[in-house]
């Protein structure tokens, strides 16, 4: 019982320093508030709203159709302008896209003469200016066929291919994003709140306090551990059910206390890696070189970002040394697909035996590094 005091009272010392951290507070706050809306929302990737003006010099019933054919959410409703305008809107960043459709447009599709249409592209936003021209060289042609037939009846085949979205019906990109922000900001936070909790102490000098008191490397560490998860643990299931469900709408289809379980199992591996990292860094620039070099391979080799069936081999295997591939496929699984405990226990599983083996590890080396300062 001794020891649980010990860790108790430690941990409430933990959650003051960090409520006199403003600097802190607001890293939280941010990252499970507006830093969440931002990824969703933003999709730097996608064509979302893109802006584009069109020049009808045929003014015809084809060009019409053409016109009419874009809409949101990939692009905004088009501005019809003239040849100058349109220069003068790309020039000034107000259009990514510009169409020309030429004087005697349908004349010339009527007569098969095949009539150039000019598409002028903003290269600068490079995203959108990929993905933008091949959709408009799409809905173009597609518009073009469809008249030349004079019907939008699509021809029978002898096979039908009949394609159903699961579990995101609409292909809402913000869906994904939303919630793999959650993911990454569970990680990095309780990586930086542990390592900085520790290198506060050093830099303070109140570490020196703690080895003149009765207390273990152990229930020290402990006390960081759990006084930290319960601050990111906190924050996570704030921003789940008030920005993800509520602000964004977007839909969680599974448990989200089993989500927040296997958050707590990550966070115990995530925090003790924290402890590590924070014995080895001396100073907080140096905690911060060393978390990007950690941080990025845990976020971008996970699968969150990119499916690990599309990475090598080599790097899928080195993968599963971290908690964040178990932690990624576990919250995948549940939040997006509604998995039960019948599912993702593997995961539940792995990422016990990685934390334990972090967490080992952790304090073999917080006991080294307290010993030298003694």
């Amino acid at each position: 019982m001794s020891h649980l005091s010990n860790i108790y009272r430690l941990g409430i010392k933990e959650l003051r320093s960090l409520w006199r951290d403003p600097m802190m507070l607001v890293l939280i706050l941010y990252a499970f508030t507006l830093g969440i809306y931002v990824a969703a929302t933003a999709m730097p990737d996608t064509l979302h709203r893109a802006p584009i003006a069109i020049v009808d010099e045929d003014q015809s019933p084809l060009s019409g159709r053409i016109v009419g054919a874009f809409y949101p959410p990939h692009f905004a409703q088009p501005d019809l302008v003239d040849l100058k305008d349109a220069d003068r809107g790309m020039d000034a960043g107000r259009y990514t896209f510009t169409l020309d459709l030429p004087p005697d447009f349908q004349r010339d599709v009527l007569a098969g003469r095949q009539p150039s249409v000019q598409l002028n592209v903003d290269a600068t936003r490079m995203s959108q200016a990929f993905a933008g021209g091949g959709y408009i060289q799409q809905i173009v042609q597609g518009e073009v066929a469809e008249f030349m037939k004079g019907t939008r009846a699509s021809q029978t085949l002898p096979a039908d291919l009949v394609l159903r979205a699961r579990f995101n019906p609409s292909l809402t990109q913000s869906w994904f994003g939303a919630v793999m922000e959650i993911i990454n900001n569970v990680t990095m936070l309780s990586i930086v709140l542990t390592g900085a909790a520790l290198i506060r102490e050093r830099e303070h000098g109140t570490i020196e306090h703690l080895l003149v008191m009765p207390v273990t490397p152990f229930e020290i560490m402990a006390s960081k551990i759990w006084a930290m998860g319960l601050v990111v643990l906190t924050a996570c299931a704030f921003a789940l059910v008030a920005v993800v469900r509520g602000a964004l709408g977007v839909p969680i289809e599974g448990s989200i206390p089993l989500f927040l379980a296997g958050a707590v199992l990550h966070l115990f591996a995530a925090t003790s890696m924290g402890i590590f990292m924070g014995t080895i860094a001396r100073s907080m620039p140096q905690f911060g070189l060393l978390l990007m070099l950690v941080l990025l391979p845990l976020q971008m080799l996970s699968g969150g970002m990119t499916p690990r069936e599309s990475m090598p081999e080599f790097v899928q295997i080195v993968m599963l040394a971290a908690p964040t591939t178990h932690f990624v496929k576990m919250a995948q699984a549940i939040l997006y697909r509604g998995a039960g405990f019948e599912v993702v226990w593997p995961q539940f599983l792995a990422i016990s035996g990685i934390g334990t083996i972090f967490f080992i590890v952790a304090l073999g080396r917080f006991r080294r590094t307290i010993a030298t300062m003694a």
